[in-house]
């Protein structure tokens, strides 16, 4: 019986795919539940699993765009059940194998094993190498021309000279040793062996350039962000947080947090945490523009941005006001998982209210988050760095982190993003008043 594999469905709004990698070759044997492909859409990557044991037949190679409900390939499930029986036949049913005869390459000839090898021929000794002539010391030449002249032994009276009254200059001697270099080795081509590729190109050759489409992915995260551009008044706000009572806080629960919850205690709950409670002070920030109208979100779906060898995905974590730091940081373990795995869904990228990117994990001091549209802020992390700072009137080093909030200025004025950003500063500077939400 022959199954066929069709490329599934990932939401309504999606209609084609490209495959963009098989796991297995044509006529390999496959068991159910293992991943045959993947299939890259403009929003998610997806490996598609075997629904069958048997011999797979691919019928759409890699690279193709095949639309959702396509057949790519099927499984013949007899195949499989043919092969188990040969299998287990037992060693009575197998026939005899034949021991194979010696090749003519094999058998060694009677003459070259009476032969004795012939001694090796010793090269001849290399002579000497000539030190460099010195230019005769009436020629007026540049110390850099009588340096270069010294050192390749050369007679300036074979070189044409091209500068004022006849002087040699230094390409008078470049071009000269050129034009020498060129001819002597005419006679010697067929003897010297093949350069290397890379000295036999041209430097136009060698300068070669490649295309490659781009992915769906790509192409739609180029589409989002000049969509951003185009379509929103953005205007970023930075502001700056002290991180040393947090980090404290999180080197003292962290043996706990693991052993209770087992899941690592990461900074990102902290953040989650502080935008959640300041979004409920500026209901702006969480709402969007629909036309002339401002939807609004009593609800707070925080999508947290991944980076992948693919592009960047942004998987949305639900209801965040009703989480723990605990469900928060499991959530994105969960996800960062089937990232890896190409298991991450369409449903898992929808619906977020508002976004956190964390540039810090790359080594960015400071940057300008774009909108991830139709949302109307995204908070940017950076990487923590210790600075001289002032606290209580003394200097002291702290570990800081630059923040930035990107927001559409159509539906946030600049005092609510500057405050909303100053809210979260005090909540991580003050991590205590935040988990009591005071």
């Amino acid at each position: 019986m022959l199954v066929e594999i069709k490329v599934p469905s990932v939401g309504e709004s999606v209609t084609e795919a490209i495959l963009a990698q098989w796991f297995k070759k044509d006529g390999d044997i496959v068991s159910k539940g293992e991943a045959l492909f993947v299939i890259e859409t403009d929003k998610v990557t997806l490996e598609v699993e075997s629904e069958a044991d048997g011999q797979l037949a691919i019928t759409v190679t890699e690279g193709e765009t095949v639309a959702i409900g396509a057949v790519v390939g099927t499984i013949d499930t007899e195949a499989a059940a043919t092969e188990d029986v040969t299998a287990t036949g037992g060693e009575e049913e197998a026939p005899a194998k034949a021991e194979p005869a010696p090749t003519p390459a094999a058998a060694t000839p009677p003459e070259a094993t009476e032969k004795e090898p012939a001694p090796p021929i010793a090269p001849p000794p290399a002579e000497p190498a000539a030190e460099p002539a010195l230019p005769p010391a009436d020629v007026v030449l540049p110390p850099s021309v009588r340096r270069l002249v010294a050192e390749k032994g050369l007679d300036v009276s074979r070189i044409q000279g091209t500068g004022p009254a006849g002087r040699i200059t230094k390409g008078d001697v470049l071009l000269f040793l050129e034009a020498t270099a060129g001819a002597a080795s005419a006679p010697e081509a067929k003897a010297a062996p093949p350069a290397p590729a890379a000295q036999r190109l041209s430097p136009a050759a060698a300068e070669s350039t490649s295309r490659k489409p781009m992915t769906p992915i790509r192409q739609r995260i180029a589409a989002r962000l000049l969509e951003a551009k185009q379509n929103t008044a953005m205007l970023t706000t930075f502001n700056d947080v002290d991180m040393h009572r947090v980090m404290a806080m999180r080197s003292q629960y962290k043996e706990s947090f693991q052993k209770k919850h087992g899941v690592a205690l990461g900074f990102m709950s902290f953040f989650i945490k502080a935008s959640v409670e300041a979004l409920k002070e500026f209901p702006e920030i969480n709402a969007f523009i629909d036309g002339k109208e401002i939807v609004y979100h009593d609800y707070y779906h925080m999508g947290v941005a991944i980076g992948t060898g693919r592009g960047l995905v942004v998987p949305v974590i639900r209801h965040c006001e009703k989480l723990t730091m605990a469900d928060m940081e499991q959530a994105i373990v969960d996800y960062v998982s089937k990232i890896k795995e190409n298991r991450l869904d369409l449903a898992d990228l929808e619906g977020g209210t508002f976004t956190i990117t964390n540039g810090g994990v790359f080594g960015s001091l400071l940057s300008t988050p774009i909108l991830n549209t139709p949302q109307s802020a995204i908070l940017g992390m950076h990487r923590i760095e210790k600075r001289p700072v002032v606290v209580d009137d003394d200097i002291a080093i702290r570990p800081m982190m630059y923040l930035a909030l990107s927001y559409d200025h159509r539906i946030v004025d600049g005092r609510e993003a500057v405050t909303f950003l100053r809210r979260i500063k005090e909540f991580i500077e003050n991590p205590e008043r935040m988990i009591m939400e005071i």
